[in-house]
């Protein structure tokens, strides 16, 4: 096996675990209620900051136990935060229990979660722990997972959209159109992003319900992401207008509009999906930082940004490192996946 092949092989390899790691975040954003144990604003006073929930398969007494159970907790230093089980009752985990009430797609009611803690007057399972106020932490980390990715992948569609169609105009226009929509391009690449960040939160009022939240971000996404695709879509059509094909497709007697979007846009599209896909973490890391400063979505929402909030808090990363910083961890594998998909494949190989 030459070196090219074995190359081929690890960015296959690559590029299929890329696609692995995509769609169960896609899964994750479909199914978050459905995924998560909890409502994801509930608060529970009696469980502040409380560390994750230790699963058990195994009694005081040394039995062993096929099916996973816990134990309540109850807070016994306040003032520490320390919390010590009550092994006197076992509480078996459950698939498929009932619980908070939402509604799947939009469309379908039901209170139907993937796992839980059945019973009345069961402890609840916080496999990532809870936050200052007790809310649920890996079910909030769902929620924000969705509410992050569906912003930043429209937000990266809308951008792309303004972006390719004003660059392909302009690439196929005569040079007045050309030089009048790149000056505009131009000028919002050379504007601040900041500026651009606090004159569209100045809009709109200080409390965002989550929708208005969405809609801020998308605004901003698009304002700040069309520029850079304009130009890279105008690049790629000025270097094949000439070419035979188009030529050909011009002396056929073609309308503009359908030799752009039938047979030049064809001809560029993998370079602009490349494009967008690199667009997608960017876009996401940008949502995580407007929400940490408090740009995008507001408490008791939840999103990447602001539950990296909790980051901040020195005692809760000593002690919970790996709760606190869960929405970190989740941002590193999708960038690190959407990396990956955008590996090509080596130059001069071909399949025997």
């Amino acid at each position: 096996m030459n070196v090219h092949s074995r190359s081929f092989i690890r960015k296959s390899f690559s590029r299929a675990a890329g696609w692995i790691v995509v769609f169960l975040f896609i899964a994750v954003a479909v199914f978050a209620d459905f995924l998560a144990p909890y409502d994801y604003r509930q608060q529970s006073r009696t469980e502040p900051s409380a560390p994750s929930t230790s699963v058990y398969f195994r009694d005081p007494s040394g039995g062993l136990h096929v099916r996973p159970f816990v134990y309540s907790r109850r807070l016994t230093d306040p003032l520490r935060l320390a919390y010590t089980d009550d092994t006197s009752r076992m509480y078996p985990v459950s698939f498929l229990v009932r619980g908070p009430s939402y509604e799947l797609f939009g469309v379908f009611e039901t209170d139907l979660h993937l796992f839980g803690v059945a019973g009345e007057n069961a402890p609840r399972a916080n496999l990532l722990g809870t936050d200052a106020l007790g809310r649920d932490r890996l079910s909030r980390l769902l929620h924000a997972i969705r509410f992050s990715l569906v912003v930043c992948s429209l937000g990266v569609a809308l951008a792309c959209l303004i972006g390719i169609f004003i660059g392909i105009v302009s690439g196929y226009s005569n040079r007045l159109l050309d030089t009048t929509l790149m000056g505009v391009s131009d000028a919002m690449l050379a504007l601040p992003a900041l500026i651009l960040i606090l004159a569209a939160r100045a809009a709109f009022p200080l409390e965002l319900p989550p929708v208005r939240a969405a809609f801020l971000l998308l605004l901003i996404f698009a304002l700040t992401g069309w520029a850079e695709m304009a130009r890279l879509s105008r690049g790629l059509v000025v270097s094949i207008r000439k070419q035979e094909f188009v030529l050909a497709a011009v002396a056929s007697g073609l309308t503009h509009a359908r030799i752009l979007f039938r047979h030049i846009l064809p001809n560029i599209a993998r370079p602009l999906v490349t494009q967008a896909l690199l667009m997608l973490p960017a876009f996401l890391l940008a949502e995580v930082a407007l929400s940490y400063l408090g740009v995008g979505v507001q408490e008791p929402e939840a999103s990447l940004g602001n539950m990296l909030t909790a980051a901040s808090d020195l005692n809760m990363l000593r002690t919970q490192p790996m709760s606190v910083l869960s929405p970190a961890i989740v941002i590193f594998i999708f960038v690190l996946a959407v990396r990956m998909l955008g590996e090509k494949k080596p130059r001069g190989y071909s399949e025997p």
